[in-house]
């Protein structure tokens, strides 16, 4: 099975690196022109060299509703259309409940749920009036089970999946498409400094007894981007190599 994206704009938050760079590499391999978005406007800039294509690069935060609202109608501008959005960026701010501050609290929710909300209400407006669009949440396995420490980021990722849902039923009779990508323990900067301990510990959850790689997630979300997944709306597609099934 061949996924083309050909003629197809596709915005990645938090994809100057990790997840969301592979996610943005894949779609631009598949034909994409692709809005490579990450704070450091710079860094953007040089990952859409790097992945080549019609790639550009946008510095956009997204926990600033004003900032996203105008890097839609940039990409819009520049690109002629969007029609795959994904909701990659996030931030962890990690604590035991008792000593989780308000202000952890809320930047996470603010930057992983209101940032997508932001975005998802942005972009929609042109998929409506196209009458196509594919909005790609990505949340956690964190988000389905919780996890000791992550109170906040298991809210955030468990609202986005809640949300997404709402999205699909409202904006199914325009051909726009929302689903969930709910990756488990992947490879990134962040697993990198684990400890060869630690990393056996997380490895023998896991049934295929290993860590996932962004190209495990980059490559659901080619597909559900596609043609191929065209009857396909509101569901969660968790990414773990069999961890919580």
């Amino acid at each position: 099975m061949r996924i083309d994206l050909s003629g197809r704009v596709a915005l990645v938050t938090g994809s100057t690196r990790g997840i969301g760079r592979e996610i943005a590499a894949t779609m631009a391999g598949c034909g994409a022109r692709v809005a490579i978005v990450g704070r450091d406007g710079g860094r953007a800039s040089e990952v859409a060299g790097v992945i080549g294509g019609e790639s550009r690069g946008y510095a956009a935060d997204v926990a600033d509703t004003g900032q996203v609202t105008t890097l839609i109608e940039s990409v819009e501008r520049d690109f002629g259309s969007l029609d795959i959005l994904v909701n990659n960026a996030g931030l962890t701010r990690d604590n035991i409940l008792l000593r989780l501050k308000d202000d952890d609290w809320d930047a996470v929710l603010t930057a992983n749920l209101r940032g997508a909300f932001a975005s998802v209400r942005a972009a929609a407006r042109g998929m409506m009036k196209r009458r196509w669009g594919r909005i790609i949440n990505i949340s956690s396995v964190v988000g389905l089970i919780g996890n000791k420490g992550q109170s906040n980021y298991a809210a955030s990722k468990a609202g986005l999946i809640g949300f997404t849902k709402s999205v699909a039923k409202e904006f199914a009779s325009r051909n726009i498409l929302a689903n969930v990508i709910a990756p488990g323990f992947i490879e990134t900067d962040m697993t990198s400094a684990l400890t060869a301990e630690a990393r056996a510990a997380l490895s023998a959850q896991i049934p295929l007894e290993r860590l996932g790689t962004p190209k495990d997630i980059a490559g659901v979300a080619a597909f559900l981007a596609s043609e191929h997944a065209a009857y396909i709306t509101g569901q969660v597609f968790v990414v773990d190599g069999g961890m919580v099934m």
